[in-house]
Order: C-alpha cells, then sequence, then structure tokens
C-alpha cells in the first residue's frame, strides 16, 4: 500500500474507536463536504437539545406505577433559564408549598438541564434500575419532575421534602458528539445556598450504547448511596471505588 492508503487505513480504524472527528481530511483548505454537513448537523442537534421544552409527561409515563410531582424553577422561561443559572437553583415559591413532606430517606429528581433529550430517553430507566437495587427499607418519595432546573434545584426540593439525600439527574450541556448525555449527581444533607459542587458525586455521560449503561449507573448510584449513608457525607470524601460491573464498593475501614 502507498503511504496515502495506510494513513486512511490507519485513520478509519482509528475512528471506529472514537466519537471524536479525528483524520477527517481536507478538500483544499476546508473540511470534505460529507464531514463538513456531519458537523453542521451535529451542532444544530446541540442546539435543539438545549432549547426543545421538557416534557414530563414523557418521563412519568417511563415511571409506570411510581407516584410523580411536577415542580419549575425559579426561571419563568427558557431565555430566563439560560441567562440567570441563580434562577434555575430555586424552587418555585408556589411549587414548593405542593411538595410532599415526610421523613423521607431519598428524592430523585429529574431535571430539563441543558438537555431535555437526554432527561427523555434516559433518566426513566436510570431511576427504575437504580430503584430496584435499594435496599426496600429505605423510604423514597415520589420522583420530583423540574422543568427550567439547574443540579443545584435538588437542593431546594430536598430540603423542603426533609429527604436526607437527593439524586439529580438532569441533561447535561451538549457536545459535538452527544447532544443527549445525562448526569447524576448524589449529594447528602443537602443545605440550599451552603451544600456546593464539592460535596455532590456525579456520574456522567449516562446514554447507552455509546456511554454509561443504565445498570453500571444504577450499580455505581446505589453503593455511592449505602456509602454516603454509612459516612455521613458525600462529595470528595466519598469516592467512587466501585467494580465496573457490579458496583460493589470495598469495606469501609472507618466502620471496623
Amino acid at each position: 500500500m502507498t503511504p496515502v492508503a495506510d494513513d486512511l487505513v490507519m485513520w478509519a480504524t482509528l475512528r471506529r474507536h472514537t466519537q471524536a472527528r479525528i483524520g477527517l481530511g481536507r478538500a483544499g483548505s476546508a473540511l470534505p463536504t460529507r464531514h463538513r454537513l456531519e458537523l453542521q448537523a451535529a451542532h444544530a442537534a446541540a442546539r435543539d437539545a438545549v432549547h426543545s421544552p421538557f416534557a414530563p409527561e414523557i418521563v412519568a409515563a417511563g415511571l409506570t406505577g411510581e407516584p410523580t410531582v411536577r415542580v419549575r424553577s425559579a426561571a419563568g422561561d427558557r431565555l430566563t433559564y439560560l441567562q440567570r443559572p441563580d434562577l434555575g437553583r430555586r424552587l418555585d415559591a408556589v411549587d414548593r408549598a405542593h411538595l410532599p413532606g415526610g421523613d423521607w430517606d431519598l428524592v430523585f429528581v429529574v431535571a430539563d438541564g441543558l438537555s431535555s433529550r437526554a432527561v427523555h430517553e434516559h433518566a426513566a430507566p436510570v431511576v427504575r434500575a437504580t430503584t430496584a437495587l435499594l435496599d426496600p427499607d429505605l423510604r423514597v418519595a415520589p420522583v420530583i419532575l423540574a422543568e427550567q432546573a439547574r443540579v443545584a434545584l435538588g437542593d431546594d426540593v430536598a430540603h423542603a421534602m426533609g429527604a436526607a439525600m437527593v439524586v439529580v439527574l438532569i441533561g447535561e450541556r451538549p457536545g459535538m458528539s452527544a447532544a443527549d448525555s445525562l448526569g447524576a449527581y448524589l449529594t447528602y444533607a443537602p443545605r440550599p445556598g451552603t451544600t456546593t459542587d464539592a460535596d455532590r458525586n456525579c456520574l456522567s455521560n449516562i446514554r447507552p450504547p455509546l456511554g454509561l449503561a443504565y445498570e453500571t449507573a444504577a450499580a455505581k448510584l446505589a453503593a455511592l448511596m449505602g456509602r454516603a449513608r454509612e459516612l455521613g457525607l458525600t462529595g470528595v470524601g466519598l469516592k467512587d471505588e466501585s467494580h465496573p460491573v457490579s458496583g460493589a464498593l470495598p469495606p469501609n475501614p472507618r466502620s471496623s
């Protein structure tokens, strides 16, 4: 084979193992037309993911038998949400008053974030898979479906409901290779305005088959929750040392 043909084979082989745009070649001083069109399509998909409206009923339909409650943030519309991140971290005052209080161990908050598509496609399966692995004695609150929401809205929700832990499932910022990536943020004893990102554990890029599988994400979340209750914390003090498949964490040396 000629050196040029060797290069083409090499890049084609590498592209089968990554979503990164590598070795695309050129046509004159620009990308080949096919790759340029693919890039434009990916950009359009990312923009659509950010601006497409959240449909809570889609998530609720995937949670058959699970009670759900719909809430909004203090950001009244999408433009306000994008321009005022602080409002996306606070509950609408009227919706806060209607949240069910209780002595909950855990509440799931499904938030649109920056990709409603990710939430529509992946949130319900993650909730179902995670719930199936939890201690049956764990008191799990109704699932909260939050519109115009950011991660910290979960702190406000959990505090208002009296929940000890919150898992926020949220659409992540779309990239040029992924517009449907779901993130999961676990926080123990959240406090609005006090809890920081350092107090959370995050699982990112949940989107099978190209990202983290539902079963793997659920196993990691369930294991982290067990350790969080044991230690009374999440965040930098709680490391994800779970097995990549089983999610089983090693024994806690502080408990022995």
